[in-house]
């Protein structure tokens, strides 16, 4: 359990150093990077972006530009992450294929045998099964207890495993679906601003002119851009995340069932 509650502050801890650094993380690009003269007509990042420049024309986005490069660096680092833990989470093997072995040495009695199935997987569904296992070898030699007791102890020491396995595949994905929702309105509320900011220059200029129109359009929708594109990383990442714990849950369900309904017919 120490362990547990070890990774979940680690995990606790990783976002809150990742957010600060990845604002800060894109400041300095934007900034030193996106806004270096060298962008610009004249060296100046106050004229307009040399023809062609895409990092100029990234930077007349404005203000905004910066944090929506921050949420797609922290979109990046949580993908990462959450594919390390929900990688090993999963295991060294199939899910199927050990859930089907471990079945297998249930039906024999060979209770040892399972155990060593989750030595080789390892991962969430393997503790579960092991913990469930070992209630499992305990209750057979207990006989002061009756069947239903038994039985009930064995389903309190999967549920207690599994309570402390879960926590850790979801963790953070709260994260990555709280961007998925606000990246596209805040590449909007840039737009907005940038809109705004394009048509009052063209009302001090005096008189119409298309192309400082058309160049502030352009560079107001670069949020927009950039706000979709984080957003639908994140949508798709957390759908595929999703898909993932639940096969894992599914698993560690049927392995949890599959030792009850073993010690049943056994007992």
């Amino acid at each position: 359990m120490s362990q547990k509650k070890s990774g979940s502050g680690i995990q606790g801890m990783l976002a809150a150093i990742v957010i600060p650094a990845s604002y800060a993380l894109s400041l300095a690009i934007y900034f030193l990077v996106l806004g270096n003269n060298a962008n610009f007509q004249d060296g100046n990042p106050e004229l307009n972006p040399l023809p062609g420049n895409y990092l100029g024309i990234v930077y007349k986005g404005g203000q905004v530009v910066p944090i929506l490069m921050a949420l797609l660096l922290i979109v990046v680092t949580f993908v990462i992450e959450r594919f390390i833990t929900v990688g090993k989470s999963k295991g060294s093997g199939s899910i199927d294929s050990f859930v089907y072995k471990m079945r297998s040495a249930l039906a024999s009695g060979d209770i040892e045998a399972a155990k060593a199935e989750c030595d080789r997987q390892k991962g969430s569904i393997a503790a579960v099964v092991k913990a469930g296992l070992s209630a499992y070898k305990q209750m057979e030699g207990d006989k002061t207890m009756d069947k239903e007791k038994k039985i009930a102890t064995i389903q309190k020491e999967i549920e207690e495993a599994t309570t402390l396995e879960l926590p850790m595949l979801s963790k953070n994905l709260i994260i990555i679906s709280t961007i998925a929702s606000i990246a596209t309105l805040m590449g909007l509320f840039g737009t907005v601003i940038g809109m705004i900011r394009a048509f009052a220059a063209l009302a001090q200029a005096g008189a119409p002119d298309a192309v400082a129109l058309a160049t502030g359009i352009s560079e107001a929708l670069i949020n927009t851009g950039l706000g979709i594109g984080t957003s639908a990383i994140a949508i798709i990442f957390y759908n595929y995340f999703t898909n993932k714990i639940d096969s894992i849950t599914y698993g560690i369900d049927e392995a949890g069932y599959s030792i009850v309904q073993s010690f049943t017919a056994r007992n």
